[in-house]
């Protein structure tokens, strides 16, 4: 760790999870492109550059600001650069230089800054900053840029150095950097280290009297350049570059956390005893399984193959190998590979589904053929790569066909695609231990970076979704389009480095299990579970006919304009004098007497008010000119404007322009802020228990060797004597087992020890665990929320038998800031919900209690669970 880094981990740790999160300003979410979702670990990176160029006090001081961002392939540094390029426009800074060692990364580059007809494209259609529209330009140098663009210089470090050496006409030159402020950008940063590294090889000796000496007087030449570096492979193993990166480690994301918080893939291995073509048949099966898989569940998903060649000439020579035998593939071969599977097997699996969907092996092949044919198959091999890079970039497009691609390792860096699902490893060779079984391991972890889907409106678009299975056929089938698979002979010496390195980079656990969740047949045959209910409500969109204006909030904010007055003075040094001050004049005015056209000229450069947009938040605004007169709307604002008298007296149109803008531009930053999409009904309606618990659940656990981690171990076989409790005779718990966190095996214990107490007022006491058997959702926003148990308790003697449905939430305290939102929302439950309370002679009370901590429940969660004893 890093003193920077130390430093943001710990006031993490002490103001809660989102302390950097919130620090994300409007400005950098709203000129994103809006179709990425901004990721909780995006917010903590934008928000540490935030409080580092705002608040972090051993910053710099006179001299340039320098940081790194570590950060997993696949976790989107491109959207971090651009995020933070804003930041830095806001702070004055015009001029950017974006480097990196490969060609094909930056003709990527390109696509994803400069062209809006890109998917990739990274920016909103319109940025806008202070009201003022901006344009992102590139240029060759920073003579002669606009002052109101972000330029930008695309160069290989290479390039940079060559040019920097031997100047040019109209090419960058040491004056650029001297005589303006520049953001260095610097992509694949692990480049740049040849230096620093006490170990070379000849061709990083090289590097020495080149690339990193050249950046290092680039970024010095002037005091208030920056430099933001980029890297998925920084060796912080090796000492000297740990010592040089020691204090700017900003954000540190690897590939272990990327994989924990669900945003990749799960790596399978594949082996086949087999010669290269059979292997590379079974990833062909694979990869036209998952495509009938996505095709079923209506999803326009195309998965791709990377075939893997040692060299050049091989990786030519199958690929002509490969087209003459697609070309002649038929039902006999996919027969030969089906009779090869084994019940279990992945292959056996497809085959299976085949059969199922009735898909027969003739036309399969005849849908290989045609899939994989020529046209739509590429070899990137030596210049090729930079042919196909625009191709190779937007594999995902739905215009793009290609299905396989042939390469040796000109795909090592910059690749960005997601629906890779295959690498077939061609050859079967295992050096030396270490560097082949490392490099394609990282090859695999730009690979698995997760492809976006969903099939239900609740679920995550990037995250995994099915680590916990049920017994549906939807979900196992889907769990295949989750997964990358590598293809590789039957190498086990091979395997086992592979393994090794897959975990050293952490795309793959340590140990990974799965776990039968089963309800116990005892509850099954009691009457609860036959006929009992539990209450949830539903998700619907929010009803915005009810919102006539804008809110009260943004009407009633003091909003204020001061006109530079241009007063000058002129004082002698060590000469006494009357510091005179100048007389401002204050009035109010409404936003409305600057003008309608100059309000409408203001609102047209910010995308906010576009009437489309405008009328998704207010469905009952007629026009544009509603919105800027009515007094629901900009005819209620009011605005504060200072200055001299004599310019108050007859305000320059110029300056009601930048009033205007100033103004919408703060309204347009609250207008998403109070946007509400969904909403939760607060009517209750009854699900059978049988109905949502008849399914077992398969849980897949990770385990990286964390001995503190509980999650994932059985609370029978806990080590830790304080969680350890044997659920076998424990009749109230309706599940086999708990796998829970430490948290969650607490509460259990908790629940134990109150057990004879509750069963002295209840029939019945039975708590059972959700993994995902139902949702709620928040009355005020339709969040989705799991809580972690539902408590039933019953009393059968008397007139009505009378049911408490109570929602428990076990949480570690530092998570309560980030979660707030669970608990006011279980807290509210009682007040709010509706339900038909008496139905077929049975009455129901639903309850939430406040999150159980271990440390704190007995004064927060203790009394409120003890009124049920009452």
């Amino acid at each position: 760790m890093t003193m920077l880094h130390e430093t943001l981990s710990t006031l993490k740790t002490a103001f809660g999870e989102n302390v950097f999160s919130d620090l994300v300003p409007d400005y950098i979410k709203d000129n994103l492109n809006p179709s990425f979702e901004m990721r909780p670990y995006q917010k903590e990176a934008f928000g540490r550059f935030e409080f580092y160029l705002d608040k972090y006090q051993n910053k710099p001081k006179n001299e340039p600001i320098n940081v790194l961002y570590h950060m997993a392939t696949g976790s989107g540094k491109t959207l971090i650069m651009a995020g933070e390029m804003i930041t830095l426009y806001k702070r004055g800074y015009r001029n950017f230089i974006f480097f990196v060692n490969s060609t094909n990364i930056i003709k990527k580059t390109k696509e994803n800054f400069l062209n809006k007809g890109s998917s990739k494209y990274l920016f909103n259609s319109t940025i806008n900053v202070d009201g003022e529209q901006v344009n992102i330009k590139e240029v060759d140098n920073f003579a002669t840029t606009n002052s109101s663009d972000i330029n930008i210089v695309f160069t290989t470090i290479q390039g940079l150095h060559a040019v920097m050496l031997n100047p040019k006409e109209n090419a960058l030159s040491m004056e650029d950097f001297e005589d303006n402020k520049v953001v260095l950008i610097s992509d694949e940063a692990h480049h740049i280290n040849a230096e620093t590294k006490k170990k070379k090889s000849k061709e990083e000796q090289h590097s020495v009297d080149s690339w990193e000496n050249t950046i290092r007087e680039i970024f010095s030449a002037n005091k208030s350049n920056v430099m933001l570096e980029f890297t998925a492979t920084a060796d912080i193993a090796d000492q000297k570059i740990k010592e040089k990166y020691e204090d700017i480690i900003l954000f540190d994301y690897p590939l272990k956390n990327f994989r924990e918080d669900l945003y990749s893939k799960e790596v399978k291995v594949l082996q086949s005893d087999s010669e290269a073509f059979p292997r590379a048949l079974r990833a062909i099966i694979l990869s036209q399984y998952r495509r009938k898989v996505f095709e079923k569940h209506k999803l326009v998903i195309k998965p791709v193959i990377l075939f893997k060649a040692k060299t050049i000439a091989d990786s030519a020579a199958f690929h002509n190998e490969f087209l003459d035998a697609i070309e002649k593939i038929g039902e006999e071969d996919l027969e030969a590979i089906k009779n090869t599977s084994k019940e279990g097997d992945v292959i056996y699996t497809a085959f299976q589904f085949f059969e199922n969907n009735n898909i027969t092996l003739e036309s399969l092949a005849l849908e290989l053929q045609e899939d994989f044919s020529v046209e739509k198959t590429i070899e990137v091999n030596s210049k090729k790569a930079e042919t196909y890079q625009i191709e190779l970039n937007s594999l995902e497009d739905s215009d793009n066909e290609i299905r396989a691609i042939f390469a040796v390792d000109k795909l090592n860096e910059g690749w960005d695609v997601l629906n890779l699902f295959d690498i077939v490893r061609l050859y079967d060779t295992r050096n030396k231990w270490g560097k082949t079984a490392t490099q394609e391991a990282q090859l695999i972890g730009r690979g698995a970076r997760y492809c976006p889907f969903k099939v239900e409106d609740e679920q995550p678009l990037y995250q995994r979704k099915y680590d916990i299975l049920d017994d549906t056929v939807e979900a196992h089938e889907l769990k295949i389009c989750e997964e990358l698979y590598y293809h590789s002979a039957h190498n086990p010496e091979y395997i086992s480095d592979l393994n090794i390195a897959l975990q050293e980079i952490g795309i793959k656990p340590k140990t990974r299990k799965e776990l039968s969740l089963r309800v116990k047949d005892k509850f099954k045959e009691t009457s609860l579970y036959k006929s009992g209910l539990i209450y949830v409500n539903k998700r619907v969109s929010y009803d915005r006919s009810k919102v006539k204006g804008l809110d009260s909030s943004i009407i009633n904010t003091n909003y204020s304009y001061a006109i530079k007055t241009e007063h000058s003075n002129e004082l002698t040094i060590f000469e006494s004098a009357t510091v005179k001050h100048l007389k401002v004049k204050r009035e109010r005015v409404n936003l409305i007497d600057v003008g309608k056209h100059i309000v409408r000229k203001a609102m047209a450069t910010i995308p906010a008010y576009k009437f489309n947009e405008l009328k998704i938040l207010f469905p009952s605004l007629k026009t544009i000119d509603d919105f800027i007169v009515s007094k629901d709307f900009l005819g209620s604002i009011k605005v504060e404007i200072s200055g001299r008298e004599d310019i108050l007296e007859n305000v320059p149109q110029i300056e009601k322009l930048k009033l205007c803008k100033k103004v919408l531009g703060k309204i347009a930053e609250q207008l998403n802020v109070n946007r509400i999409d969904y909403e939760g009904t607060k009517e209750f309606t009854p699900k059978t228990i049988n109905e949502l618990y008849d399914k077992d659940k398969i849980l897949n656990i990770s385990n990286d060797g964390l001995t503190e981690q509980e999650f994932g171990i059985a609370q029978s076989e806990t080590t830790n004597e304080e969680l350890s409790l044997d659920l076998s005779d424990c009749d109230w718990f309706v599940f086999n087992e708990n796998y829970g966190t430490s948290e969650e095996k607490y509460f259990v214990r908790y629940l134990d020890s109150m057990i004879d107490d509750l069963k002295s007022v209840y029939d019945d006491v039975y708590l059972l665990r959700n993994e995902k058997h139902f949702k709620l959702y928040t009355f005020d926003d339709g969040r989705a929320f799991e809580p972690d148990f539902l408590l039933l308790l019953t009393k059968k003697e008397q007139e009505l038998e009378l049911t408490y449905q109570v929602f428990i939430e076990p949480k570690g305290s530092h998570l309560f800031e980030n979660d707030a939102w669970k608990q006011n929302f279980l807290l509210d439950l009682k007040a709010t919900h509706q339900i038909e309370q008496v139905w077929q002679g049975k009455e129901f009370i639903v309850w939430g209690m406040p999150f159980y901590n271990y440390q704190s429940s007995k004064e927060d969660f203790s009394p409120e669970f003890e009124q049920l004893l009452r």
